[in-house]
């Protein structure tokens, strides 16, 4: 069995960062700015555990940290979920532009 390679996971923890900070920067729709998000949260799991290659000795408190992040995310995504839909049903639309205003 080989062993696995850090450069590879830590290139595809960047590769993630940079697609997720592309769907947060350039898209104004409110899902889309939450899949970036979700995006971004995913590299970030993948470069915790990745930093494990080079030390094996963190792997259980690595998955533990990546357990829970993982809870909290999907915690935050159904959040941001919830606040996307009541925004589409008072303003009708969930483009950010058009919600500049914060009132209800």
């Amino acid at each position: 069995m080989s062993t696995p390679d850090f450069t590879l996971y830590a290139t595809t923890a960047i590769f993630l960062y940079i697609i997720g900070i592309y769907g947060i920067a350039v898209r104004r729709n409110m899902i889309r700015t939450i899949i970036g998000l979700e995006i971004i949260t995913a590299g970030v799991n993948l470069n915790f555990l990745a930093f494990t290659i080079l030390n094996e000795d963190l792997l259980p408190l690595a998955q533990y940290f990546v357990a829970i992040s993982i809870v909290i995310g999907a915690a935050v995504a159904s959040l941001a979920l919830m606040i996307t839909v009541q925004a589409y049903r008072h303003y009708g639309s969930v483009d950010l532009k058009k919600l500049s205003r914060l009132r209800w």
